[in-house]
């Protein structure tokens, strides 16, 4: 097949037309599951059509892709060519994940409210003091599981896991595509669960591994899919040399964030005039960049293998 050019306009049209062709010929109950799935497939759309992370894609990426043929193994996808002349830009292409893509991009999402399946649980406040524990590796308290959200959703090749039960994350970061971030982010929290953390300072990290490089961590403030990060870099403690074990680096090492001292930021640009919702925490994440903020590069930053463990996070 040769290649053509598909528009999204012109998916969410055919996609809009295969919704309504299947409602009229289906019962009440099943309308209710077609309007899910068409939740997903367009927001799929939607996500994809967001702006991109501090130029890893041009501006012009955002607005035309680049379908490819089928291909007897599978169909691939590629976001068109971003500015090669950039210092920080690769050259190499790979294929892109549309699947993992989905998978990952999907887990932060609440479905929308339908009728026919019944409300959602009304939101929760909690009221979190110092010192309590937030999230820890297979706690039966924990209110929320970290998931990926790595630079496939950019068009990327970049990719991590995160084991919920050991806290280890790991994985490869490739700037093949113009790609060059992971990262992992809470899915929503139980009941639509706000924390209220006007009683605390900031936020305590219990980590081990890293090897000297330099992480972010996010709270969010908006259920925005895109919204503004609240953003503090952290240096995870270094592997000394000759292949021996630094002090710190495998060890437990509790790195304090403190409130007052995040960056608002939107896809690593940092946004002037904005003010932290302590009252109305809604996410965390962490990420590992070749870009700190501004398009500035992350001295502490290398193509390849990471990992880091994440131990406990709670309020100090």
């Amino acid at each position: 097949m040769a290649d053509k050019s598909c528009h999204k306009s012109q998916i969410l049209t055919r996609i809009t037309q295969l919704r309504f062709h299947s409602i009229v010929t289906t019962s009440n109950q099943n309308r209710a599951m077609q309007s899910l799935i068409f939740f997903a497939l367009t927001t799929t759309i939607y996500l994809f059509s967001q702006p991109i992370v501090n130029g890893l894609v041009s501006p012009s990426t955002r607005r035309q892709t680049r379908w490819l043929a089928k291909t007897p193994q599978k169909t691939t996808f590629l976001p068109a060519s971003a500015d090669d002349s950039s210092p920080t830009s690769s050259k190499g292409r790979e294929p892109w994940d549309i699947i993992r893509f989905i998978s990952q991009s999907s887990k932060f999402i609440r479905p929308p409210r339908i009728p026919l399946l019944g409300e959602r649980i009304g939101s929760e406040k909690r009221r979190v003091k110092p010192g309590e524990t937030l999230w820890a590796p297979s706690s039966a308290q924990n209110f929320f599981a970290f998931a990926p959200l790595d630079d496939v959703v950019m068009g990327g090749a970049s990719s991590s896991s995160i084991d919920n039960n050991t806290g280890k994350w790991s994985g490869k970061v490739t700037d093949a595509n113009n790609g060059g971030f992971v990262g992992i982010r809470s899915t929503p929290f139980q009941n639509d669960m706000s924390l209220d953390m006007r009683d605390c300072n900031g936020i305590e990290l219990k980590v081990r591994l890293g090897n000297g490089k330099r992480f972010k961590f996010v709270v969010r403030d908006s259920t925005e899919f895109n919204g503004i990060c609240w953003t503090t870099t952290f240096d995870a403690a270094p592997q000394g040399s000759g292949g021996n074990v630094a002090i710190g680096f495998d060890r437990n090492t509790s790195i304090r964030l403190p409130f007052a001292n995040q960056v608002p930021t939107i896809f690593a640009n940092t946004v002037a005039g904005k003010t932290f919702d302590a009252k109305n925490v809604v996410g965390l994440q962490l990420a590992y960049s070749k870009f700190e903020f501004n398009g500035r590069l992350n001295k502490n930053f290398v193509l390849g293998n990471f990992d880091l463990q994440i131990l406990e996070i709670k309020s100090y």
